[in-house]
């Protein structure tokens, strides 16, 4: 047989291992027809027929392989050496197969005739021959055990790799899982935020709002409260001023009693008068106080806030100067009765144009008196008494402002107060000038 004309095949190790398996459990009986009553003088014949000594080394490990079936894993053959070594091996097992069946042959002959020695010699040829199928077997275990703790010993690193990987998997699952909380945690406050900056923007815009209608000032913006209020002064005497005539009042002698002796430049100056009653009715008794104009500020018109809140401190303000401002002949003279004045009295405000027009004055004196507060808490309220020589620093003449004339300095130093319209007030460093009705008299 030529190994070089053979072609490389893939040998069946199962049908191997099987046939092996096979001859090692026949190892294990005693020679047919042969029995130990029969022939005393023959103890060879006691021994097993497969010697299992040689065995011991790798019992545990061949006992295995005799009780089940051995399923090796395929060989692949990649040279022409490694077939014609496997060609070889299978030739010798067949050798070694064919002459165990002539052996057994032999020792069936021997039985027919019976003849002892025969048998004796038959049966160590078929006992050579078992041996030498259990060497066959003992080498094929070998390997196999020898190529079964090389691919552990070569897949335990990767076996040990593949954990590790796995426990790395677990702990990033692990890590991935918390990741996931605590993106969910971190969304919900991020909505929450969003939920709160909105609704702080909103009080923002809103608080932008009263501050821009409660016309918390600055400096220089208060004067055009202190020149609003003086104008709702004047805007309210204007109407009261009409009633009185209406009424039968005469007017020359209402100017002359509230001020006594003053000196007129023109007969209709004289309306200054009732404007400088209004204003200090509106003003007597006041302290620059800490009061909330916001809530008035709200309102286009005051009458509304009135109703809304008819106990509010700024209700409170505008009974009181009402019962101050409109003496009660001048009521009763203007409406025939004092309806308006009970209804006050009794803590309601009426729903009457004249009453409407007393709210809008009162307003505005409201929310000058809370700006003057709201820049300075120590503002101050100062008045100019009659007969002061007149000064630029603290006092402006209501005819500098009606005439748009400015008087020089020596016809200021000349001058002397009549009397009052509007009070002054000292904010800060800041002083907004009072207003006044002078006369043009020699100092002497």
């Amino acid at each position: 047989m030529e190994c070089s004309e053979t072609k490389p095949v893939k040998p069946n190790s199962s049908n191997i291992s099987e046939m092996v398996c096979k001859f090692a459990k026949v190892c294990k009986l005693k020679s047919i027809g042969v029995f130990s009553s029969e022939i005393p003088n023959l103890p060879h014949l006691h021994r097993p027929i497969c010697n299992e000594a040689p065995l011991s080394e790798n019992s545990s490990e061949e006992n295995r392989c005799c009780d089940q079936k051995v399923h090796p894993h395929p060989i692949e053959v990649p040279a022409k050496e490694d077939a014609c070594a496997v060609l070889e091996v299978t030739r010798k097992i067949f050798d070694a197969v064919s002459a165990l069946k002539l052996s057994y042959l032999q020792l069936q002959q021997a039985h027919i005739p019976y003849d002892p020695q025969k048998i004796v010699a038959a049966d160590d040829l078929v006992v050579a021959e078992l041996e030498k199928l259990c060497k066959f077997k003992r080498e094929y275990t070998q390997k196999q055990c020898k190529k079964t703790r090389f691919r552990a010993a070569r897949s335990d690193p990767l076996m040990a790799e593949i954990v590790a990987k796995e426990a790395l998997l677990g702990k990033l699952k692990s890590q991935n899982s918390a990741k996931d909380s605590e993106i969910s945690r971190l969304w919900r406050e991020l909505l929450d935020l969003e939920i709160g900056n909105k609704n702080l923007t909103e009080k923002i815009k809103q608080i932008s709002l009263e501050k821009r209608r409660a016309h918390v000032l600055s400096d220089t913006k208060f004067q055009d409260v202190f020149k609003a209020a003086s104008k709702s002064i004047h805007d309210f005497a204007k109407p009261l001023i009409s009633l009185m005539k209406a009424s039968g009042w005469d007017l020359d002698k209402a100017a002359n009693s509230i001020e006594n002796g003053a000196v007129y430049s023109k007969r209709c100056d004289k309306k200054y008068a009732f404007e400088a009653y209004i204003a200090r009715r509106m003003f007597h008794g006041i302290t620059l106080t800490s009061c909330n104009v916001s809530d008035i500020m709200k309102f286009d018109d005051p009458f509304d806030a009135l109703m809304e809140n008819p106990h509010s401190d700024f209700a409170k303000f505008c009974q009181a100067k009402y019962l101050l401002v409109v003496h009660p002949k001048m009521e009763e003279s203007f409406f025939g009765n004092l309806d308006h004045r009970t209804f006050i009295v009794s803590g309601k405000h009426p729903r009457t144009e004249f009453y409407q027009l007393f709210a809008k004055m009162a307003k505005c004196v409201w929310v000058l008196l809370g700006s003057a507060v709201a820049i300075d808490p120590e503002a101050t309220l100062f008045s100019v008494s009659r007969g002061s020589m007149f000064s630029s620093l603290y006092m402006e003449s209501v005819e500098e402002e009606k005439e748009s004339a400015v008087l020089s300095d020596e016809e200021r130093e000349t001058c002397k107060v009549q009397f009052m319209i509007m009070p002054g007030f000292q904010i800060g460093k800041m002083v907004v000038k009072s207003r006044v009705y002078i006369s043009k008299h020699s100092s002497s």
